[in-house]
């Protein structure tokens, strides 16, 4: 279905795409999901991670809410340097232009916000054991991803509810994986929430 190879989203790619505007995924301010997710977090002394963080909605919102140990990560130099613009005060060394499957490290929390959808499905199986390979034992990944699949062949890339299941379900203890009640109106029934947590 989806017949680009990897190859032609590469950093050059992401870059143009931040450069030239192209961010529809971006929706100009941390989504109500997480939010409310983020509101009910007790503990924030803990390592945050938001790989393909773009613009960094969710990372300005956990640091300006008294987290301190948030990481953001992004292979667009362009999307780096617009959100040390944006939010000064965010400590340059937990910002970094990496390439995510390169990255090394070790946290309580990855927050997921499109990224995954930006990952070719050839390279699922890679991106989950990354995930699992970042996480602290018993950390968690959370966030939101779409509950239906795009016709275009490049990203973003969707998914069914079958295929993620496949793919987590039996790596991660499944806390909730269900459609979000708090979605932006464009995207209301079309993303699901979850909170998947690393066996200990």
């Amino acid at each position: 279905m989806h017949e680009k190879d990897d190859d032609n989203f590469t950093h050059d790619y992401w870059e143009r795409q931040h450069k030239e505007n192209r961010t529809g995924w971006d929706v100009g301010s941390i989504s109500l999901p997480l939010k409310e997710y983020f509101d009910q977090i007790k503990n924030k002394d803990q390592k945050i991670l938001i790989p393909g963080a773009g613009s960094g909605w969710e990372a300005e919102y956990l640091f300006n809410n008294g987290f301190k140990d948030v990481f953001i990560l992004d292979i667009s130099r362009y999307a780096i340097e617009k959100f040390k613009k944006r939010v000064p005060g965010f400590p340059k060394n937990q910002i970094l232009n990496q390439d995510f499957f390169q990255h090394y490290g070790q946290y309580d929390l990855i927050i997921e916000q499109t990224f995954f959808s930006a990952i070719t499905i050839n390279k699922r199986q890679l991106f989950t054991e990354q995930i699992l390979n970042i996480l602290k034992p018993g950390g968690k990944w959370v966030g939101l991803l779409f509950n239906h699949e795009f016709i275009e062949n490049e990203p973003p890339f969707g998914a069914t509810y079958q295929e993620y299941k496949n793919l987590f379900f039996d790596k991660f203890i499944v806390k909730t994986f269900s459609i979000a009640d708090n979605s932006i109106k464009p995207r209301k029934g079309r993303e699901f929430f979850f909170i998947l947590q690393k066996p200990i």
